[in-house]
């Protein structure tokens, strides 16, 4: 299970407090690699087409229509800039077809999410 590989959805989990459904892809690669962007948009192309064909619903009971979906990246390398940036359009991308996009940093306990809204971040 990892970014590299598009078939396969990596970690699927419930936010207890929200429900929020979250689908995380690791990953283990470095921002360095030449074929990282690619590589995962490739990923991320994959959990849309999950969440849109309805196989995340049909596979988990708490993924009930209503209910929020994100996508999260679990990155081991922090991003460089180019691919602070790539993160940041897929934002935009996922969040206009209607679900949620986070990306959580490595050697930081918060999610870029939660730094955002931390003053102190």
């Amino acid at each position: 299970m990892s970014v590299d590989n598009p078939d396969v959805i990596d970690i699927v989990t419930t936010v207890g407090a929200t429900g929020e459904v979250v689908l995380v892809i690791t990953d283990h690669l470095r921002w360095s690699d030449e074929n990282h962007l690619d590589v995962l948009q490739a990923k991320i192309n994959s959990y849309l087409a999950y969440i849109e064909s309805g196989q995340l619903a049909a596979t988990y009971p708490n993924a009930k229509p209503g209910v929020s979906v994100r996508i999260e990246v679990a990155c081991k390398y922090r991003p460089s800039h180019e691919g602070l940036r790539f993160l940041k359009l897929a934002r935009g991308a996922v969040q206009a077809a209607g679900w949620g996009f986070s990306w959580d940093l490595p050697q930081r306990k918060q999610t870029e999410r939660d730094a955002a809204s931390d003053p102190a971040g």
